[in-house]
């Protein structure tokens, strides 16, 4: 196992990115958010996606040189177009604007269509936090999960993530797929060899497996199913009808693995929501409230306050490096050199 620190892991992302076909501006901009998610410890979602990424930008299922912009503007709703392009800069895009929006109106909502995989949804939050404001954002990804009494893969994992600033300390941070566990664990699991528990996955004929390259070509159990509840399958559809038909992008079943080399150009869409506090009262009302409900749950002992394990795991990824392992440096190295 490796050690590097977070820009060494950067330049080595960025790098990689560059060498694949990314324009040196999205190399910048998806090597920021693949770090973030191993810099508080969510593998799954961090430079371990760059051999995919690679793969599909080789092949065009991803325009590496595409640049994304605003498509259509009016008040407080705007749609930013990803152009088949790596999704971190429309997001940024995105981002950016609904902040400013939010500033002046109080609220703002962007889509983004003709998307790609955009790593762990918290991420795009964080400058909405250091903003003061409150987001929340959505993202719709390929088929992984049945309706509600169905067998076929329909929806994706559909991450939902929202933030709350506070006064002092960390904002609350809550980041959720809406399947069991996020299909990112699965990919991990089959490159190492190594089984998953029961009850994250289902096989090819619907049946509960402990092998993950099975359950890549299955289906995921959706959020609650292990209890029998639907619950799950029906927030994944929330997020495709809120992502996918309001963006007009395509739904999970339309598009083609994140998993297989081959494919279509994904298309898929993402949404971010901010809201000014100063909008409702006063900003200094909102972070009294958020520190009353924090104390009410820290009085209880045992509770972990949404977000703290992360903040936590990155200071410590921030001071004592990050560990990576030796496979995976050694593969990035490659896809760096191969340019």
């Amino acid at each position: 196992m490796a050690t590097l620190t977070s820009d060494e892991l950067r330049h080595l992302a960025t790098h990689a990115l560059l060498s694949a076909g990314a324009s040196e501006a999205a190399a910048r901009s998806t090597a920021r958010g693949l770090v973030y998610a191993d810099e508080q410890g969510t593998g799954s979602h961090g430079v371990s996606r760059i051999p995919q990424y690679a793969s599909h930008l080789a092949i065009g299922r991803i325009d590496g040189k595409a640049r994304p912009h605003i498509q259509a503007c009016r008040d407080a709703v705007a749609v930013v177009d990803a152009a088949d392009g790596l999704a971190f800069p429309a997001c940024d895009l995105a981002v950016e604007h609904a902040i400013e929006v939010a500033n002046a109106l109080g609220v703002c909502f962007v889509v983004v269509r003709n998307s790609y995989h955009f790593g762990a949804a918290i991420y795009h939050l964080e400058p909405v936090a250091g903003a003061g404001m409150v987001g929340l954002a959505l993202s719709n990804s390929p088929a992984a999960i049945a309706a509600a009494g169905g067998a076929r893969p329909l929806f994706g994992t559909n991450p939902i993530a929202a933030i709350f600033p506070r006064r002092e300390g960390d904002p609350l941070a809550i980041d959720l797929a809406l399947s069991e566990v996020a299909r990112g664990k699965l990919l991990l699991a089959a490159k190492k060899g190594e089984p998953i528990p029961l009850g994250w996955a289902l096989d090819e004929e619907g049946q509960p497996t402990t092998d993950p390259a099975r359950a890549l070509k299955g289906s995921m159990a959706p959020l609650g199913a292990a209890g029998g509840s639907p619950k799950g399958a029906m927030l994944a559809l929330m997020v495709e009808l809120l992502v996918a038909a309001i963006a007009q992008s395509r739904f999970g079943f339309e598009a083609d693995s994140f998993f297989e080399t081959r494919g279509n150009a994904p298309r898929i869409g993402q949404a971010f929501l901010v809201l000014s506090p100063s909008a409702f009262g006063s900003s200094d009302g909102y972070l009294a409230r958020i520190e009353a409900l924090v104390a009410a749950m820290l009085d209880h002992p045992g509770v972990r306050l949404p977000g703290s394990r992360r903040y936590a795991l990155q200071r410590k990824a921030r001071s004592e490096g990050i560990p990576i392992a030796d496979a995976l440096v050694e593969q990035l190295r490659q896809i760096a050199a191969a340019g």
